[in-house]
């Protein structure tokens, strides 16, 4: 095959390539790399035989270089500076929330290969064998539980579109101008807050459990920060939750997200780590 067509094959397949990349290891830097690695394979192989179905085997390749990857991952994350959480994202795939997403790093790599390409991306059981190097049966096994360990993690109820817009401006407004007795209406009795600022910017170093602590925190920091609204740059669903994102006093961008569950806020998720957000595909034009 030529090194002209072997790229056009190639490049084809690579937004594809990418999102399936990005959703197993979390990190679209990451992602980049592990499409880049497999370009450079696919020419390699590409120049001395005939590939059937690119896409399979591509995705092979991908899923293969990104289950070494998932394994260093696991482990620089055990030292990651404060919580870790994946990066926002304002569209994401169909049904891959932020709680999934969480709830998806608790699984081992083959699990989490195994459900990702299966259930969300399509990959049937046979090409899944091929790219994990299991049986086809080891593989539905796999796929059997993660689900069972995603289920447990998944919102009882669903929530409301209108309700969960609400609510997402009610805590907005709430959080920064300090009002305490609106945050403990917001905030369910064992809310947690997570924030992610990689050791890079301040930020929350552990997790704030229950609603009392919480809705101090925040009450404290809108008094340091003058209990002024600050601009969005977005409003709606951050990797599939209610949130927003503000343009913080520092001129970077931050992202909230709310986990809502029976009318009360039960998780609230904050990145502020700026790697996570360089890429962010939105406008930084504040709306209001």
């Amino acid at each position: 095959m030529s090194t002209a067509r072997a790229a056009a094959q190639f490049e084809a397949h690579r937004p594809f390539l990418k999102r399936v990349a990005a959703r197993l290891l979390g990190s679209r830097a990451d992602a980049e790399d592990a499409v880049q690695d497999a370009y450079l394979r696919w020419h390699r192989v590409a120049a001395t035989q005939t590939i059937d179905m690119p896409r399979a085997y591509l995705i092979r390749i991908v899923t293969r270089l990104c289950l070494d990857r998932m394994r260093a991952l696991r482990r620089q994350r055990v030292a990651y500076d404060g919580p870790w959480l994946p990066e926002p994202e304002l569209e994401p795939e169909q049904d891959l929330t932020l709680t999934l997403l969480l709830a998806l790093e608790r699984l081992s790599p083959l699990e989490r290969a195994a459900f990702l390409l299966h259930d969300i991306f399509g990959v049937g059981f046979a090409d899944l064998a091929t790219s994990l190097k299991r049986s086809e049966t080891a593989c539905r096994q796999l796929c059997v539980r993660a689900r069972a360990h995603l289920r447990e993690a998944q919102p009882r109820y669903a929530v409301d579109e209108g309700e969960a817009a609400a609510i997402s401006e009610a805590f907005f407004k709430a959080s920064h101008l300090g009002d305490m007795a609106a945050l403990t209406a917001l905030l369910a009795p064992d809310a947690v807050l997570l924030a992610d600022g990689g050791g890079i910017r301040l930020s929350v170093r552990n997790p704030i459990l229950g609603r009392d602590k919480v809705a101090r925190f925040f009450t404290g920091l809108a008094r340091k920060r003058g209990f002024a609204l600050p601009p969005r740059a977005h409003i709606g669903p951050v990797n599939g939750l209610p949130g927003y994102v503000t343009l913080e006093t520092d001129g970077l961008p931050q992202s909230t997200a709310l986990r809502i569950e029976a009318g009360r806020i039960t998780g609230i998720y904050i990145v502020r780590n700026p790697h996570k957000l360089r890429d962010m595909s939105l406008s930084l034009l504040p709306r209001r």
